[in-house]
């Protein structure tokens, strides 16, 4: 096994992992200002990758309903149905709702929390926390 910068492990055979070309392919999805085909994605990708290779998992993500596609000339120019935010919290709910402990789960989830994200966790908390006083008129 081979770590990778971003901290991925990437095997002997120098494949990347289960699911992360899905997610290589929406990163570049993310940091384009609009939709791509399926070559301008393969040109944002690192390595060489084949074009069908990148169709397919164009076809996977599309099909999960993770993109919208849109025609361009003979294919497809695709984008993502959320951002990237949206998608990683969607990830981390679900997550959280397959543990049989969702307390446990919360509290180590704190626990490990930088000082910075911490601190982040706890205005948007306290934010959150107004904003509901603010929608019930102060009522409890």
């Amino acid at each position: 096994m081979e770590e990778r910068e971003d901290g991925g492990v990437r095997g002997a055979s120098g494949r990347r992992g289960r699911g992360e070309l899905e997610s290589d392919v929406l990163a570049a999805l993310w940091a384009a200002d609009g939709p791509l085909t399926a070559g301008q994605v393969r040109e944002a990708l690192p390595g060489d990758l084949a074009y069908t290779t990148v169709l397919t998992i164009l076809s996977r993500l599309y099909d999960k309903e993770m993109l919208v596609r849109h025609r361009e000339g003979r294919g497809y120019a695709y984008e993502p149905v959320r951002d990237e935010a949206s998608h990683t919290a969607q990830r981390m709910r679900s997550l959280l709702e397959g543990g049989s402990d969702r307390e446990a789960v919360l509290a180590r989830f704190v626990s490990e929390l930088s000082e910075q994200d911490e601190h982040v966790l706890h205005q948007l908390l306290s934010g959150h926390a107004r904003a509901e006083d603010d929608h019930s008129g102060g009522r409890a």
